[in-house]
């Protein structure tokens, strides 16, 4: 006779709305709280799901290269782990910020559920313009930062990755740090605390270009609803960073057309395309697109460029870039997040009412969390899988999540970024209601 189902009994657990309702935590939260509406998820889950688990603010002091010290403030918030460790990035950005950290955890619970790894999500990251450091000062900074976390991460309970003003390095840092803080005889094997390392580290092929990378496959596989091919496309990139350069070159790549791109240089524009490969090692030796000719590309302006007429816009730049001006300057008939959050609720309400579909981050931007995970799960079992191999795994992955999300949209009647979200609530809640709440 099967066991029952345990329903933990919670009638009046409300969720815990965010003090400021205009916050980008607000944000991500509401996308959640809509999403339970439409999957009637159960209340109790609904709550969990508005707030996170853990908040962990650290402050600390770095030795700058003249001697004189400068104090910190970091982040790790890790908001729920009820499908596997906590997983998230480490951000180094002047605006990180204790409500946008939160915010970032909450999106990578999703992302994670959307994909079904066996990771929660989590985020941290130091208020810092990173740029403005010397290497040393950087490396001092991040081995402090990691030893003031201390056992709040760990390879089986958070494991911290790259993100926005990280890389590779600080992740090697941050591995190296935790190793040599650990007593235990087999510290050595924990080289999975964090992913993103280098490939002499531990690294995995394909993380530098995943969250592109997935970005392509996703499209790929969502272009015939509309009416697409990747041979006539034409897109468009706020953002021609890590994120936007991969997207662009390896849509190229598949036959699509990259006609305009804005970055914090400026603006460009050729109605018969930028070729993506030379611009991208032309931005890498320019800091940015501004002067970039070849082609026949040429300058515009914000307004021109957003009204440049595309089949998909890509925002991979920071979040709520994509206010309801912008989104009604568009010209487009999909916007694909490859950024965190970059479209805000009143952007996504004109984005709607002009008939443009969103795919939303926690689908599209998903790859880079999908090849972390394919990292850990090498380093846990001691082998290095070949780029192919990599490449494979993610495309199934996110192939399988598009799918997914293209079936809830059907059966429940919702646009695209609701059922992505509703795909990943329903995953939770189906968690919660087989485990129960312990004791």
């Amino acid at each position: 006779m099967p066991l029952p189902s345990i329903q933990p009994r919670l009638p009046h657990a409300e969720p815990m709305h965010p003090a400021d309702p205009d916050s980008l935590f607000a944000m991500a939260v509401g996308s959640v709280n809509a999403a339970c509406e439409v999957m009637n998820t159960a209340p109790f889950v609904k709550s969990i799901l508005s707030q996170p688990k853990n908040e962990l603010i650290v402050n600390f002091p770095v030795m700058l290269d003249d001697g004189s010290y400068r104090l910190f403030k970091g982040y790790r918030i890790q908001h729920n782990n009820i499908l596997g460790p906590y997983k998230g990035g480490v951000r180094y950005h002047p605006d990180v910020s204790l409500d946008d950290v939160k915010a970032l955890a909450v999106w990578m619970t999703m992302k994670c559920a959307l994909m079904r790894l066996p990771f929660g999500g989590a985020k941290g990251g130091v208020s810092v313009d990173a740029k403005v450091l010397s290497p040393t000062e950087l490396m001092r900074l991040t081995r402090r930062f990691t030893t003031a976390l201390g056992q709040n991460i760990g390879p089986d309970f958070d494991i911290p990755a790259p993100d926005v003003g990280t890389n590779s390095q600080i992740m090697d840092w941050m591995m190296d740090t935790y190793l040599n803080t650990q007593s235990n005889g087999a510290r050595q094997a924990m080289q999975h605390v964090v992913t993103g390392k280098s490939l002499t580290c531990g690294g995995s092929e394909g993380r530098e270009k995943a969250t592109g990378q997935g970005i392509c496959f996703v499209l790929l596989e969502l272009l015939s609803q509309f009416g697409l091919t990747p041979e006539k496309l034409r897109f468009s990139l706020l953002g021609f960073g890590n994120v936007g350069s991969y997207a662009a070159t390896i849509l190229e790549d598949c036959g699509a057309k990259l006609v305009a791109v804005l970055d914090q240089s400026g603006a460009i524009v050729c109605n018969d395309g930028i070729k993506a490969h030379d611009l991208a090692a032309y931005a890498a030796n320019h800091g940015g697109v501004r002067g970039y000719r070849a082609g026949g590309a040429k300058e515009i302006d914000h307004h021109g460029f957003y009204a440049t007429p595309v089949d998909v816009f890509i925002p991979a730049a920071l979040e709520r870039m994509v206010d309801e001006h912008v989104a009604g300057s568009l010209n487009c008939r999909i916007v694909a997040e490859g950024g965190n959050g970059p479209v805000t609720p009143q952007g996504a309400s004109v984005l709607a009412r002009r008939n443009i579909a969103l795919l939303p981050a926690i689908l599209c931007n998903a790859g880079g969390v999908t090849v972390s995970y394919l990292e850990w799960v090498q380093n846990k079992a001691g082998v290095h899988w070949g780029a192919d191999r990599v490449d494979d795994e993610l495309r199934h992955i996110m192939v399988a999540a598009a799918s997914r999300v293209s079936a809830v949209s059907r059966q429940y009647g919702v646009d695209l970024a609701t059922a992505a979200f509703g795909a990943a609530v329903e995953h939770i809640a189906a968690s919660y209601k087989q485990r129960g709440i312990f004791p």
